[in-house]
């Protein structure tokens, strides 16, 4: 028992650490699984990023259906991780439901009427247009079931921390 409460303990210890160091854990298909560290480039097309999610109404359902785990935003859950498909002046229109950029389709961006339990998913708040000063798109191409800016919109972009990968899978 001692062993195991040295083990938990160290564990712990090294998740904090790691955390202050800018290390995040990547368990979600919306990018490859892995370790990602905070970095402090620029932001660009293209660039992954952590960000907390902050409009009220996603916030609840996605601790409602269990989307994101608890975490440190504060909100009190994780932060996501997407990629920047959309920065200010660029131009969001649909195909279909997929989300096209400057007349781009994207892969993987379909809006779904369901999630992959089924449930109703709440009228997207993403609409057609040219992203305003101050906003971007983010969206993960990996996964097609992905909760992102499809649905919750556009974020703002003081809220994003550029992120890269350290190890994926």
């Amino acid at each position: 028992m001692k062993s195991f409460c040295a083990i938990s303990f160290c564990a712990l210890i090294f998740g904090f650490v790691s955390w202050q160091l800018g290390f995040r854990l990547n368990l979600t298909p919306s990018l490859p699984v892995g370790v990602y560290r905070l970095t402090h480039e620029s932001l660009y097309r293209g660039q992954a990023v952590a960000f907390c999610l902050e409009d009220p109404e996603f916030v609840q359902l996605a601790h409602d259906r269990r989307y994101l785990a608890s975490g440190s935003c504060p909100s009190g859950l994780r932060p996501l991780l997407k990629v920047v498909n959309g920065m200010p002046g660029d131009s969001v229109s649909f195909c279909g439901n997929a989300v096209m950029v400057n007349g781009q389709v994207l892969a993987h961006t379909k809006i779904l009427g369901r999630d992959r339990q089924g449930r109703v998913m709440p009228p997207s708040h993403l609409a057609s247009g040219v992203i305003p000063p101050g906003k971007a798109l983010l969206l993960s191409q990996h996964h097609d079931g992905s909760f992102d800016s499809r649905y919750f919109g556009l974020v703002p972009i003081v809220s994003l921390r550029p992120v890269e990968p350290v190890i994926t899978f």
